[in-house]
């Protein structure tokens, strides 16, 4: 009798734990709100297996979670979100399952996908809710004949969900990164003639391929992305700064003539000639002269960051270094990636975490903007509209692509440099009028 029992309470025992082990636990739910987006992340203990549908009136997203249990109470889980007025449990399919209803403010484009585990975050899914019609206020409200101000869009690095690096003293680089990125953006803004663009505002994530986009629709001069070092060892120590490789650049220039007729606007300025040309071989040298014009204004840029950051720290890079980095693949807006310093060390993470030395940094990263566009003044900006432009011809340039390049009309071209004819000759240096 007693070994009978014995049996039975260890089949009990084992049937307990199969289910338990076989459950997939909801542990938690994080809420981060962005101005143009809400990401809504559910913490798991294995890989989700998950169906998900939507209901109108009122506007629902319903999650079935299979083989799962929830570990979480719903009370008070909705941080201040105006897209999510509730998240709440519902009856489930069968007695295996979770059902989990998210309800809504509004009919939002959803995203819905797994991520697996990553550092300090194990297996979780991810629902992106997104404003239908997002327009992002233009930073340039000015006139077309006005003198515009230079544009600076500054992207703090990670952000919301994704942390970033985290230090030995537990410090996390998307907080360092916001703290240097106001910095810089205060001195920026503090300037005549130029206006810095904060791409992350709060402690929320934007997409890599939201970034560009972004700062293009604030009609961005520049790109700057901040961000801090790590490795798995505590000793490399110093900033260094990063561009991005040609590999990387080429792959993007030869999918951009591919696709012109849709992402003209990604080719800037002459993208609507390149766009309605059907001459190829134009469309072609147009397209390469923007990207080629924006990778030596981007290695132009960088190695005057590392000019004034050697000042104030030391470098782990004493030259600009290439990477495929999705941040910088904008190929109309000279872009950057700035490693602060390595979190990892103990000396750094100290120093990033000071307010007086993010200050030194972001005033060293200001002054190298300001040395940038002193040198290369955008066309419509005031310093511009105060210097003369000159451009010397290289070979395989004719004088509507250098009319194209600097955004005038040939016709302006020709009057400027008392040209009687479209001929220029390879070393000819052409005197460029000021776009209107």
């Amino acid at each position: 009798m007693f070994y009978a029992l014995k049996q039975l309470l260890l089949f009990v025992t084992l049937c307990v734990c199969f289910q338990a082990h076989a459950a997939n636990s909801i542990n938690g739910i994080r809420i981060w709100p962005a101005p143009e987006s809400t990401r809504v992340v559910f913490d798991l203990s294995k890989k989700p297996d998950y169906k998900y549908f939507s209901l109108s009136s009122p506007q629902r997203l319903v999650i079935d979670f299979k083989d799962s249990r929830s570990l979480i109470s719903f009370q008070n889980i909705i941080k201040d979100d105006r897209r999510i007025k509730r998240i709440r449990k519902s009856k489930p399919k069968n007695k295996n399952s979770t059902r989990i209803v998210l309800e809504l403010a509004d009919n939002y484009q959803l995203t819905v996908f797994p991520l697996a585990p990553i550092g300090q975050y194990g297996n979780r899914l991810v629902i992106d809710l997104y404003d239908k019609n997002r327009v992002p206020k233009n930073v340039d409200n000015t006139s077309p004949d006005a003198k515009r101000d230079i544009v600076v869009a500054i992207v703090a690095g990670h952000g919301g969900d994704d942390p970033g690096s985290i230090g030995a003293k537990g410090s996390y680089e998307k907080h360092v990164t916001l703290k240097i990125a106001r910095k810089l953006a205060a001195l920026i803004n503090n300037h005549p003639g130029m206006k810095a663009f904060m791409i992350r505002q709060g402690d929320y994530y934007v997409t890599h391929d939201r970034k560009p986009k972004l700062a293009r629709k604030n009609k961005a001069d520049l790109l700057i992305s901040i961000h801090a070092d790590a490795f798995t060892s505590p000793k490399p120590s110093g900033a260094s700064v990063l561009v991005q490789s040609t590999r990387r650049a080429n792959s993007e220039f030869a999918r951009l003539i591919a696709n012109r007729q849709k992402e003209s606007e990604l080719l800037g300025g002459a993208g609507e000639t390149i766009k309605k040309t059907k001459d190829t071989n134009l469309a072609i040298t147009l397209a390469d002269m923007k990207k080629e014009h924006t990778m030596k204004s981007s290695y132009e840029f960088a190695t005057h960051v590392l000019k004034q950051l050697k000042k104030v720290t030391k470098l782990h890079k004493k030259k600009p270094e290439g990477l495929s980095l999705a941040v910088l693949k904008a190929p109309d807006i000279p872009s950057v990636l700035i490693e602060t310093g390595f979190i990892s060390n103990p000396k750094d993470e100290k120093n990033l975490n000071s307010s007086a030395h993010q200050q030194k940094l972001a005033k060293a990263i200001y002054t190298a903007v300001d040395t940038y566009f002193t040198q290369n003044p955008p066309s419509g900006n005031l310093t511009a509209a105060s210097r003369v432009t000159e451009h010397k011809v290289a070979r395989g340039e004719s004088l509507s692509v250098v009319a194209h390049q600097y955004k005038v009309s040939v016709r302006e071209l020709k009057k400027t440099n008392n040209l009687t004819s479209n001929i220029i000759r390879v070393g000819q240096t052409l005197k460029i009028p000021q776009a209107e």
